[in-house]
């Protein structure tokens, strides 16, 4: 089968909750128009930046049904329907065409490990097989999951198994197993970035097209602004972009990553999204004000997402 290849970069986007720990659709829908006016093709919902895997099977189906419905014209909805168990995942799987969603994706699950790629390419036929005429793209992160298994391998081995496979979102950091990846039969699978902090250097190998990102949730207009430069030839341009980029991930670093200091910021910028679900450690209102000045001491406020 053969599926469109993504072009720009694609959000993570968080899961809204209410201060009681439920699921909060109400903001979705300036949600989907704020990412899409500041230059995201899509999002990819119910992943690590949504608290995909805290989520029950009915909370997840609202979510998908939400993003859809909220979509704006050509924005991309793809669902994470990966779980601990792979009748979980064909049902999120199925519910996600029946809706109408653009594509679906899944990791590996966290438990049990999985430590083979046959394993692996098992997990994803039994899931895959649930949308046959959606894209399915392997979310490879082995830091949340120990996954560490190569790559091509996996390429190698659903090639002419999995008929909708369609790619791979790579969150690892060898750039060499990523660009042998993208090479492959002359690049036949769509290989999605997943680092926010090094997309020019997939840029510079000649061949990244598309992306998914976290931070791309508040800092949109610069990761997609790093594609624009690199395109218009302004290679300068497209550093500094990085290099900013990098300055806002070494913040959010100080503040247990993006899942909790990223959300945060989705509330300093004017859409706060609630809590994080246990067994997160939410942010106090000190660490936000603290965040919050080391944003404002490298000007991110005046680069950042607009509403």
């Amino acid at each position: 089968m053969q599926f469109e290849k993504i072009e720009g970069l694609i959000d993570a986007p968080f899961t809204p909750f209410h201060a009681n720990g439920d699921v909060n659709l109400e903001p979705i829908p300036a949600y989907a128009a704020m990412l899409k006016a500041n230059g995201l093709k899509g999002v990819f919902i119910n992943g690590s930046s949504g608290e995909g895997y805290m989520l029950t099977d009915e909370e997840r189906m609202l979510l998908a049904e939400a993003w859809v419905s909220a979509a704006p014209e050509g924005f991309k909805v793809i669902v994470h329907v990966g779980s601990c168990c792979v009748r979980s995942s064909r049902k999120l799987a199925e519910h996600a065409a029946k809706i109408g969603a653009w594509g679906i994706g899944a990791m590996a699950p966290p438990f049990p490990k999985i430590n083979r790629v046959e394993e692996l390419v098992k997990y994803i036929e039994e899931i895959a097989c649930g949308a046959p005429g959606l894209p399915f793209y392997y979310y490879h992160i082995p830091a949340f999951n120990g996954a560490y298994l190569p790559m091509v391998k996996l390429l190698e081995a659903v090639d002419g198994r999995v008929e909708n496979f369609a790619g791979i979102k790579y969150t690892f950091e060898s750039m060499y197993e990523y660009n042998q990846c993208r090479l492959y039969k002359n690049g036949k699978y769509d290989m999605l970035h997943g680092q926010d902090e090094t997309i020019l250097p997939c840029l510079a190998m000649g061949g990244a097209r598309g992306g998914i990102g976290g931070t791309t949730n508040y800092n949109g207009r610069e990761l997609t602004g790093i594609i624009d430069a690199w395109k218009s030839g302004d290679i300068d341009l497209a550093r500094e972009r990085q290099n900013f980029s990098q300055d806002v991930i070494n913040v959010i670093c100080h503040y247990r990553g993006n899942i909790v200091g990223g959300k945060r910021i989705m509330k300093l910028i004017g859409l706060d999204l609630g809590p994080n679900r246990t067994p997160f450690q939410n942010m106090t209102d000190a660490e936000e004000a603290a965040m919050k000045s080391e944003l404002d001491a490298i000007d991110f406020f005046n680069r950042c997402n607009r509403f």
